[in-house]
């Protein structure tokens, strides 16, 4: 194993933080603890973490508008802790990028097992071991309508190369789609696979994510052909669907 994973606890009370600060460096997590977004910012800077743990409700600055920040500059995983957020607030966040949330007061054990299964899908090679098994590298390119996914590097890019950012539970939705092409796959068997969580919150979730995900790669996304809807069914990825 190289170095212990390096997360960040943002929670404007102290004993919070400190509580699963302290169970997470018990566990062998590298762990910093920041009380906001200004503190967060200036972490950040001095060192990216492998993933970011948030409160949503802090008085100073609210846990969304921090992802939306966080979001725009890093591809950093994030899961919200949220007391009293409803779930549109879940679901606003998780539009916005965040990958996972535990609720407040956190069972310690739970939000352990959930940094570790963000870690799993965001950390490129692993995702790109899982996704290839043994295949070789040169295989570890799909085609997606008007890109190409690099499993190895967890990247999408363009035909130029240029690379167009994809959050961790975009990657994790699309590296299932490529593992399954030509199958319809249900909202609930997409979450299973892609590792998330079998929640009503999510299930929005996938609809707002495949929305997303079909800007990027359809040639007319309100027509879409490669990660087509398949009524009361799921979704179907069809490689060759920019034929039409």
């Amino acid at each position: 194993m190289s170095q212990s994973p390096h997360i960040i606890i943002v929670d404007d009370e102290a004993p919070a933080r400190e509580m699963v600060g302290d169970y997470l460096k018990m566990h062998g997590f590298t762990v910093t603890l920041c009380d906001g977004g200004k503190s967060l910012r200036g972490a950040i800077e001095k060192s990216v973490p492998d993933l970011v743990v948030l409160d949503l409700n802090m008085p100073e600055e609210d846990g969304l508008s921090i992802i939306r920040d966080l979001k725009s500059r890093t591809n950093v995983p994030v899961i919200m802790l949220t007391a009293t957020a409803s779930p549109i607030d879940r679901v606003v966040g998780l539009e916005l990028g965040a990958d996972d949330y535990v609720a407040k007061p956190c069972e310690l054990r739970e939000l352990m097992a959930r940094i570790r299964s963000v870690l799993r899908r965001s950390t490129p090679a692993r995702a790109a071991a899982e996704a290839g098994g043994a295949k070789a590298a040169k295989d570890a390119l799909v085609r997606f309508g008007t890109k190409w996914l690099d499993l190895q590097a967890q990247a999408l890019r363009d035909d130029e190369g240029n690379e167009h950012p994809l959050t961790a539970s975009e990657f994790g939705l699309l590296k299932v789609f490529a593992a399954n092409p030509k199958r319809v796959l249900s909202r609930e068997r997409l979450l299973e696979l892609a590792n998330a969580r079998d929640s009503e919150a999510f299930d929005r979730a996938v609809d707002l994510r495949i929305m997303r995900i079909r800007r990027k790669i359809e040639i007319d996304p309100t027509k879409p052909s490669v990660i087509r809807t398949i009524r009361g069914g799921g979704y179907l990825f069809s490689p060759a669907g920019e034929k039409g």
